[in-house]
């Protein structure tokens, strides 16, 4: 089955764009910073056989609209959610990787009512380590740094690859050329402000701001997996093994041969796991009764 070709819609007056295919139930696929909907072209297909597969390019990135507006986490996972809707859904298992991680958890935080079930990728959010080449964008003035890290010439030739990723711990192969991707697309500089801002309300030059750690007890009454390559060197695999953790009822399942991209990496295994997370699990209902219980509880602890 071939790439599902990106398809538009206008939400709130900006233009969305997501690739989409399949029948049966609802998998929403969420990508990482400076990366697309194609960084699922692998698994899309493949999952679409007996699954919906909904993969947007969130605002700012892709072929979305980039405008001067709100890039937290929490209106990404809006953003998500209402284009969920729009498509006429109204539950989905999310997947996210990377700062995709951290949407999808906001949005199972801020929907529980929407999410079946909860799968992190090499997940943004439970750890205050982070590369420093993303740490090193945060800083002032690398507005005006990118523009000279994403020259076509410098791109074309593999220079930034062997080196500037190399420095800072990227193995060759799918995270230079996944990374490398993704910084190319900061040439345009509505994509360049977009993350920018993205960045900056989750990282500092100390690292990682947002930490969900403290939230993920929500995650004991969802199926949660959490999938992680042992090679990352973007965020680190203990961050997973931490939240695995913190929350005894998760799955843990990590990539041995894998960077920070394990959907691209092993695509067949991925398939299948997540084919046989959903196959093995119950999709989450929580009342409003039992949510509100909840959170009083972790309150209280």
């Amino acid at each position: 089955m071939g790439r599902f070709e990106l398809q538009e819609m206008r939400l709130h007056g900006h233009r969305i764009a997501y690739r989409a295919g399949g029948s049966g139930p609802v998998i929403v696929l969420v990508h990482g910073i400076t990366s697309t909907s194609a960084t699922w072209d692998a698994v899309m297909g493949p999952l679409s056989r007996r699954f919906t597969v909904i993969a947007p390019d969130l605002l700012g990135h892709g072929g979305s609209a980039k405008p001067r507006g709100d890039y937290s986490l929490g209106a990404y996972a809006s953003g998500v959610r209402d284009l969920l809707v729009a498509l006429g859904h109204e539950r989905a298992t999310f997947v996210g990787h990377s700062l995709g991680g951290g949407v999808a958890m906001q949005l199972a935080y801020q929907f529980p009512e929407r999410c079946e079930r909860l799968v992190l990728v090499g997940s943004g959010g439970l750890g205050r380590e982070v590369s420093i080449l993303l740490r090193a964008s945060t800083l002032p003035g690398s507005d005006v740094v990118l523009p000279l890290l994403v020259n076509r010439y410098l791109l074309d030739a593999g220079r930034l690859a062997a080196t500037l990723l190399g420095r800072v711990g990227l193995r060759a192969g799918t995270d230079v050329a996944e990374i490398a991707r993704g910084h190319a697309s900061l040439a345009d500089r509505d994509a360049r402000a977009a993350f920018i801002h993205t960045l900056r309300t989750i990282v500092d030059a100390g690292g990682q701001r947002v930490d969900a750690r403290d939230r993920l007890y929500l995650a004991e009454h969802v199926p949660f997996l959490i999938v992680w390559g042992e090679r990352d060197a973007i965020i680190p695999v203990r961050h997973g093994r931490d939240a695995h953790a913190l929350v005894p009822s998760s799955r843990l399942e990590v990539f041995e041969r894998a960077g920070h991209f394990p959907h691209v990496d092993e695509p067949a295994r991925f398939i299948e796991l997540l084919e046989d997370f959903v196959d093995t699990t119950e999709p989450a209902t929580v009342e409003p009764e039992e949510w509100r219980e909840l959170l009083r509880i972790g309150r209280a602890a």
